[in-house]
């Protein structure tokens, strides 16, 4: 080592020599910018070192239900057959998957988390996605945790209805249940991720609210699916305001 070697001069230029080479990284991806939401073709493992962090995480990810191989839904409840759509929900996420969700915000809203429970902290607040029907095959309500230290809380959306909002991908939740899941958390964040993006229904949800988003979507078909529908919502901005049936919000007694 010699007199002159500059330790944090040093220090300094390693870090920016790794924060270009992670800017290059993440421009290697496609990404497509609508409105407030960007929105990148990759898989969230790859992808989601390279980004900031945000207010909240708000994500739908694969629970590990294994539809797969349990054939087919009736088509009058608006189901194509499952047994090609859910090949990739054969696990629950990896434990990694789940710290990284963690450690990308504050606040954080998983659906689903009911069935990795064992990897998630403790928390007060649960939400629940009453479907409001007595003859559909599924489950009757779906549950997302949720980071924050207040009452759980249920809305009751869809009652007769299967379909929501032209459904096109497998797991897609209606718009409206999307927003009032986003109305839950603190008015501070601004900024919502969704590492799996699917169809775009987060990215919807917030262009109505009026909050900046990123998505990330490792299916090509989805994530064309989800700019259309992103951009859609940004051309027609009263697109939610009238459409039936409203819905309801309820405390939800432990």
């Amino acid at each position: 080592m010699t007199d002159d070697y500059d330790a944090a001069d040093d220090s300094r230029k390693s870090y920016d020599v790794c924060i270009a080479a992670m800017g290059e990284k993440l421009r290697s991806f496609r990404r497509e910018q609508i409105g407030d939401a960007t929105l990148y073709l990759g898989d969230c493992r790859e992808i989601l070192p390279l980004l900031p962090k945000v207010d909240a995480v708000v994500t739908d990810p694969p629970y590990g239900i294994d539809y797969g191989n349990k054939g087919s839904f009736q088509a009058s409840h608006g189901w194509r057959d499952l047994r090609e759509n859910l090949t990739w929900d054969t696990e629950r996420p990896p434990p990694e998957i789940i710290t990284a969700l963690l450690a990308c915000s504050e606040d954080q809203i998983i659906w689903g988390g009911n069935y990795f429970s064992d990897m998630l902290p403790p928390t007060m607040q649960w939400l629940i996605w009453d479907k409001g029907q007595f003859d559909f095959s599924l489950a009757d309500f779906e549950m997302a945790w949720s980071s924050q230290e207040k009452a759980a809380r249920r809305i009751v959306y869809g009652r007769g209805r299967a379909v929501q909002d032209g459904k096109v991908h497998p797991t897609q939740k209606p718009v409206e249940v999307m927003k009032w899941c986003i109305e839950q958390l603190p008015d501070k964040c601004k900024t919502v991720l969704d590492p799996f993006m699917g169809s775009g229904t987060t990215g919807v949800a917030c262009a109505a609210l009026g909050k900046h988003f990123t998505g990330i979507e490792r299916e090509p078909k989805y994530f064309d699916i989800a700019c259309k529908r992103i951009d859609d919502a940004y051309r027609q901005p009263r697109l939610f305001k009238d459409e039936a049936p409203k819905a309801k919000q309820e405390a939800l007694a432990l």
